[in-house]
Order: C-alpha cells, then structure tokens, then sequence
C-alpha cells in the first residue's frame, strides 16, 4: 500500500515548483489577450461556392491578416475575428477574397469590438470564475456540514481549485509570450470546464473519507491515506480516458477548437493530480495543525525564548 498522505510534504513541494514560473509569467507577461478582450473586427461571411477553413485562413494571411479566429457556422458560413478595420479596409478585404478564392463573397455581418465592450467581457469573466469558486465553496461546506469543522473541506478544494486554475491560465501566459497564443471566451468556457471538473473529482475522494471516518476510528491520516487508495483506480482511469479522447481532438481536430481542447487536456491532468496530492493532503495537515510547523520563523522565535 502506497503511502500518499506520507509523501504528502513532497506532494506540495512538486506543485509549489509547478506553479512558481505560471505565477511568475503571469506576473511578468500575462495572457494574450484575444478579440474578445481587445478591441478587433468581427464578420460573418457567406460564399457562392464551397470554401474550406484553410483556404480562408491563407487568403486572409495573404492579405496580412494573420491574427485571426475562424468558425464555421451550421449554416456553412464563417464567423470571423481579427484586428480591427475601417469601412475602406472591410471593401478591399471582400474585393481580395473573391478574386484569391475565385467566388463571390456575401458578408451578413459586420461588427467592430470597442475597448469598452472588450473591458466589460473580462469583467464579466472573472466575475464568473468568482462566482463559481463561491458557489463551490458553499456547496462542499453544506454537503459536509455534519463533518467537523466543514468549512475546512470547502476550503482545502478551493485551494487546490485555485492550484489548477495556475497552472492552466500560466501555462496559456507562457504559450502568449513564446508562441503568440491568444485567449478567447472558448478558453473561458474550458476553465469554467476545468473549474467543474476538478471540484467533481476532488468531491468523489472526500466522500469516502467522510464515509470511512464513520466506520473506523483508525487516525486521520490512515484513513485519508485508505480513502485515496480506495478510490485510485477511479481518480485514474476515468480521466485517463478523457486524456485520450482530448488528445485525439487535439491532433485530429480544427484549429479553431484546438485551444479549447488544450485547456481541457491540461485541466484534466492537473485536476486529477491536485484531488489526490493536495486536496486530501492538505486536509490532513490542517487536521494535525502542521501549518504552524511549517512556519520558518517557528525555530527562530523558539531560540529566542
């Protein structure tokens, strides 16, 4: 039987130095951010004949738009996102496409992203991780409230919720500053995603402990140490399918998701890690008060006296 709540120290010391440079990059770069938080162009377009993403894509490039976000509708048409452009601009970009693609080129809509809209959609992003993470904390504190000291749980999850969170966005800040990946509200979606997630796996360790608390009275940590083991297989397995699954995605699928499949790729890893490492792990150094042994000034004022 492996030792996890053991190693538990050796557990916070790896994500401690995981998180370091993503705080690091964050604070010194940050994110990229795309047109959804910068001011841009947004378009609808329409074709007389069929036209494949990556022929609009190099068309696009060839006329120097190379920072741009490209979806296909259901309809078959294509929503297009780059650098903001005037009127005269828009004319000889639809001028340019029908004579590269060899079609005619039919724009339903044209839209220009101010500063101001793109400043309330960060807003509104935070706000909606904020609100999450509360209503998490909430949540976990009222599923355990028969436990003792049930806001403990809530906040040991939040914690490692936040370790994720780190990892995921200073990840995204290093790919910005090295390869110019940019984010968007698809990336939004898939850390709200990872937000869900992770909190769902680290539930699914708790409850068994919370379970085997009932039904022994073996120390805290042998039976944190027992819950992990007990609910391994499952902390493992089922998201090792959905790594396989990401990873398909990420290779085979278009580019426009590849992004999104990334937060999720890398979510999912860290979520699965920081359930066993260092949700219950914390847990179990907050039961056994070991915060203060940690403190570095504890030796230095013990001398003193």
């Amino acid at each position: 039987m492996f030792d996890f709540v053991g190693k538990r120290f050796w557990f916070l010391i790896f994500s401690t130095i995981i998180v370091i440079p993503c705080i690091a990059s964050l604070a010194i770069f940050g994110l990229k951010p795309g047109l959804e938080f910068s001011s841009g162009t947004s378009m609808t377009l329409a074709f007389a004949t069929d036209v494949s993403e990556t022929q609009l894509r190099t068309a696009l490039a060839d006329q120097g738009y190379t920072q741009t976000t490209i979806q296909r509708t259901g309809d078959g048409d294509y929503i297009v996102r780059m650098e903001q452009i005037d009127t005269e601009q828009n004319r000889q970009l639809l001028s340019s496409l029908d004579a590269q693609l060899d079609t005619v080129t039919e724009q339903k809509e044209f839209a220009i992203v101010s500063p101001t809209v793109a400043a309330q959609t960060v807003r509104n992003a935070i706000m909606a991780i904020i609100g999450a993470s509360i209503g998490i904390l909430l949540y976990i504190t009222f599923a355990f409230r028969k436990m003792p000291k049930p806001f403990r749980w809530g906040i040991c999850a939040i914690i490692a919720l936040i370790h994720n969170v780190l990892v995921v966005t200073g990840i995204f800040s290093i790919l910005g500053w090295t390869a110019g990946i940019e984010i968007d509200a698809l990336f939004i979606t898939g850390m709200l995603t990872v937000v869900g997630y992770s909190v769902h796996d680290t539930i699914v360790v708790f409850d068994r402990i919370r379970e085997n608390m009932t039904r022994t009275r073996a120390s805290f940590d042998k039976v944190v140490n027992t819950s992990i083991l007990q609910t391994l297989s499952r902390s493992i397995i089922t998201p090792l399918t959905l790594v396989f699954v990401l990873l398909a995605l990420f290779m085979l699928g278009g580019a426009t998701i590849r992004y999104f499949i990334l937060v999720l790729l890398i979510g999912c890893i860290t979520g699965t890690y920081s359930s066993i490492c260092n949700a219950s792990q914390l847990l179990v150094i907050w039961e056994n008060k070991e915060w203060y042994r940690l403190n570095p000034f504890r030796k230095r004022k013990e001398n003193q006296t």
